[in-house]
Order: structure tokens, then C-alpha cells, then sequence
């Protein structure tokens, strides 16, 4: 951040409203010269940090979109595995019971 920080005071350029003779228009002309480059000095420097600052965060924003995607990437791969899961569970538990009533036919109960 630049040590220029903006104030009021620095952004006063004109100092009044006062009758200026001729002899000192050049002066008075030379002063509020040299203080609007100093507040210009300010504004620019402010200006370059703040576009630093703007460039730093949209960089943050595409590493963060980068990482938004490989984490949709992710629970689209983890709930089609846990789909499968359930599906395989599922079947395995019918074969299961399947077996179990083949066996128990086999064994001559009939109690289901």
C-alpha cells in the first residue's frame, strides 16, 4: 500500500479566494502548480495500489474458481461411487436373502 495516503489536506489545492496582483499571479500560479502535482502524485500512487490490489484478487478469484471445479469434479466422482455402492449393497443384500430362502427351501423349513 503506498505510504501517500489521501487526505483533504493533501487533495487542497487552491488556497483562497483572495484579489492576486500582478505582481504575485506567478507565484500564487506556481503554488497551486506544484500542490496539484502533489495531490496528483497521490491519486496516481493510490491508483497503482489499487490496481495491484484489484489484480491480486481476481488472481485469488481464478485460484478459487480452479478449485470450485476440481471440487465439483470430485463429488461427482464420489456419488457415482457412492451410487454404485448402494447399488451393489443393494443387490448383494437380495442375493443374500435369496440364497437364505434357497437354503432354507433346501433344508425343508418353511417358516417365511
Amino acid at each position: 500500500m503506498s505510504d501517500m495516503k489521501l487526505t483533504n489536506e493533501k487533495m487542497h489545492t487552491f488556497d483562497g479566494h483572495d484579489k492576486i496582483g500582478v505582481f504575485k499571479s506567478g507565484e500564487k500560479l506556481t503554488d497551486f502548480g506544484e500542490k496539484q502535482n502533489a495531490a496528483n502524485e497521490a491519486l496516481a500512487a493510490n491508483i497503482n495500489d489499487l490496481i495491484v490490489r484489484v489484480c491480486a484478487l481476481e488472481d485469488k478469484q481464478l485460484q478459487h474458481a480452479e478449485i470450485m471445479k476440481k471440487l465439483a469434479e470430485e463429488l461427482t466422482a464420489f456419488r457415482k461411487e457412492l451410487d454404485r455402492l448402494r447399488l451393489s449393497d443393494k443387490l448383494n443384500t437380495s442375493a443374500v436373502e435369496r440364497l437364505n430362502r434357497a437354503i432354507s427351501l433346501a433344508q425343508g423349513d418353511t417358516e417365511d
